[in-house]
Order: structure tokens, then sequence, then C-alpha cells
């Protein structure tokens, strides 16, 4: 897959890691030990067999985490500002603010790939795979990691304003489930934008948006400490012949 991409993308793609310090329900989740390793240390070291280390940018407002990256041989210039650090402050806000620092202080991009730290099942094939989706269509804005519904959303069934139950889609709930349109739900891995789209706010809403679709189980939503569970039950049984090797980003020289 990745023949099909040449090293001059790749060094004009910034990757950004948005790894705050502020989890709640899991404190310090990003590093959170998982598996042997900080959580944080799964993504990190599969963009390490693609990306430079000039090219990835973490942003945190955390001491521990720049801390904990820098062993890799990763630098961290800055510290996320207070504002863009709290429970609101959506991730297109943090990626925007990223690829502003490093094309006033490093130089341009053309592309950015914005990876959540706690993305342990991420996999260097659907990065690749998403890369060149994104190079090979100059009408896509975004390529972003997707998973199929367990059950079909045709037949959710809601709540309404008296308590009693109510059919999502009356017109589609006797339809037979191989006849129903299969949808997908963001994966929660990696979004892979045009420089541009971001510059203009075009994260996900009115852009021309292509999915790199995952098996389910491939994918954990890392929120509670059952969902930490499950997740290191993921990778016990994905890395069960997995060779712990010393890793660390590459520089230009």
């Amino acid at each position: 897959m990745e023949n099909n991409i040449i090293k001059s993308d790749l060094g004009n793609t910034l990757v950004v890691i948005p790894a705050r310090e502020g989890s709640k329900r899991i404190i310090n989740k990003n590093i959170k030990e998982i598996f042997g390793r900080p959580m944080i240390y799964w993504p990190l070291e599969i963009l390490s067999k693609i990306f430079n280390a000039e090219n990835v940018l973490v942003s945190t407002d955390s001491d521990m985490v720049k801390s904990v990256v820098e062993k890799k041989g990763l630098t961290v210039p800055f510290k996320r500002p207070f504002n863009l650090s709290d429970d609101f402050t959506g991730t297109e806000e943090v990626t925007r603010h990223a690829v502003d620092w490093y094309e006033t202080n490093v130089r341009k991009v053309n592309y950015v790939l914005t990876v959540y730290p706690t993305a342990v099942m991420l996999s260097e094939v659907d990065i690749y795979s998403s890369l060149n989706i994104l190079f090979n269509d100059p009408k896509c804005d975004m390529v972003m990691s997707a998973t199929t519904y367990d059950f079909p959303i045709q037949r959710a069934i809601l709540k309404n304003v008296s308590g009693y139950a109510e059919i999502f889609d009356k017109n589609s709930y006797s339809k037979r489930s191989q006849d129903l349109l299969e949808t997908y739900h963001d994966a929660g891995q990696f979004y892979l934008n045009r420089i541009e789209s971001v510059r203009r706010g075009k994260f996900l809403k009115d852009s021309f948006v292509k999915l790199c679709v995952l098996k389910r189980n491939k994918v954990v939503d890392i929120d509670t400490m059952e969902d930490f569970k499950i997740a290191e039950d993921k990778l016990r049984f994905e890395k069960s012949n997995y060779e712990k090797k010393s890793w660390s980003f590459k520089t230009l020289k």
C-alpha cells in the first residue's frame, strides 16, 4: 500500500496528537499504562514507522505527557493554552491551533493527520490506506476512521416527551436487515485532512469526506475503566505474539 505514496507527501504531512491532561473519569488516561506501556505509546509506535519526528506534534497542557513522549525522540515545543484545554474544546480547534503554530514556526504543510492518543488499535495499513484515498482524490477534503454499527440504527427506539417508546424510523422498521442501508460511526482513531479544509474550519461539516472503514473489533472508545479493560483485553488478544522492541522516532539528518 505504501508503495503508492512518495516520501515528499509524507514529508508534507503534519501529524497532530491531542493529548490533554484533564481526563476526569480515568486520571492521566493518555499515559496510563495499558498492556505494559503508556497508552499514547501504542499509536506513536505505529506512527514512528511512517513519519519522522519533525512531522509529529503532540499538543498537550501536561508536563507528564511531555516527559513521556520526549523519551521516544519527540520534542514538545509548546504547552497548549488553557483556553484550549477544557472539556468543551473540540478536536478541530486543537488541530487548527497546532497547524497554525507549526506553519508559523516551522514550515507549511499540505496535509494534517490527527490521531488520538487512545487509538491503541491503530494500524499502519489503515494510515497508508487513508493517505492513498486522500492523495488520489483531489475533491476529497478529509478521510476519517469509521466503523459499522453493530445493530441497524433504523430500528432504534426513542423515548418521546411523554416517556413512551417511539420507533426511530417507522418506514424502515419492518424491512429485513439486509435491505437496510448500512450506516457508520466515527471510530475515534484518526482524521486526515487537506490543510485547506482545516484553515477554512471545514473539519467535518460542509466537506467532502471519505471513510477508512475499520473492523469493529479494532475499535474501542476509552472513556471509563470498563472501556479501559476492554481495550486492554483487545490489545492482549491482538498482540499475543507481540515482541516488545525498543523504538523511537527518526530525525532528519
